[in-house]
């Protein structure tokens, strides 16, 4: 499963219900961009997610 290697955020499994409530699988994803950042001073692409992008955690290259 893909994850944000800053928060380690990964897919998460629930129940869609619906009206009559009837109940089926679903997942939530979440937002996860490839970027090229700095880690360990020398540029790497990594998996973020765009909560941890929009907060600053990740110093892009």
């Amino acid at each position: 499963m893909a994850r944000c290697e800053i928060c380690e955020k990964q897919k998460v499994f629930s129940l869609q219900v619906s009206h009559s409530h009837r109940k089926s699988a679903r997942t939530f994803s979440p937002n996860l961009r490839t970027v090229k950042a700095v880690v360990d001073g020398t540029p790497k692409k990594i998996k973020v997610c765009s909560r941890c992008l929009r907060s600053g955690l990740v110093e892009r290259a």
